[in-house]
């Protein structure tokens, strides 16, 4: 598996939490930024990422902001991409087997490294479950098309 991750001004903190989660997990991953504390705009850096996971470059994306609310909403403008806002644990875990999520949004301003940490590595080990959900999943990429 090989992640992009991404983050703006206020979400760095919780990505170099994740990265060091993916280096114990022996998951492979590239980070797209940001490297400034000063405010920059989420686009910039959510974008990208939703385009590498949706061209195939990339297995996966995470994208951390203030809240992941402005994350996940540029990154599920790009095609192809089910970008997924989570804040607990239950809901990484039903996003993944029920919606096959492809980018995981999160905010540093609402959950804790501890907390991130956990969202990510239960989002990042859990499978899709098709079945009647792979049914609903081709009813949006369908749409799309």
């Amino acid at each position: 598996m090989k992640i992009a991750i991404a983050s703006d001004h206020g979400g760095m903190n919780i990505r170099e939490e994740l990265k060091q989660l993916m280096d114990e997990m022996n998951i492979a991953y590239e980070d797209f930024g940001c490297e400034c504390a000063t405010s920059v705009d989420y686009p910039d850096y959510a974008l990208p990422v939703a385009e590498k996971v949706a061209n195939g470059e990339y297995d996966r994306g995470i994208l951390i902001c203030g809240t992941g609310i402005g994350m996940s909403i540029a990154a599920n403008k790009v095609k192809g991409i089910r970008c997924a806002l989570v804040h607990d644990v239950f809901s990484a875990k039903a996003t993944r087997e029920h919606n096959d999520t492809n980018v995981l949004a999160m905010g540093e301003r609402v959950i804790g490294p501890g907390l991130a940490r956990e969202i990510a590595r239960v989002w990042l080990e859990t499978e899709f479950e098709g079945g009647r959900h792979a049914n609903r999943v081709s009813k949006i990429t369908n749409y799309e098309a």
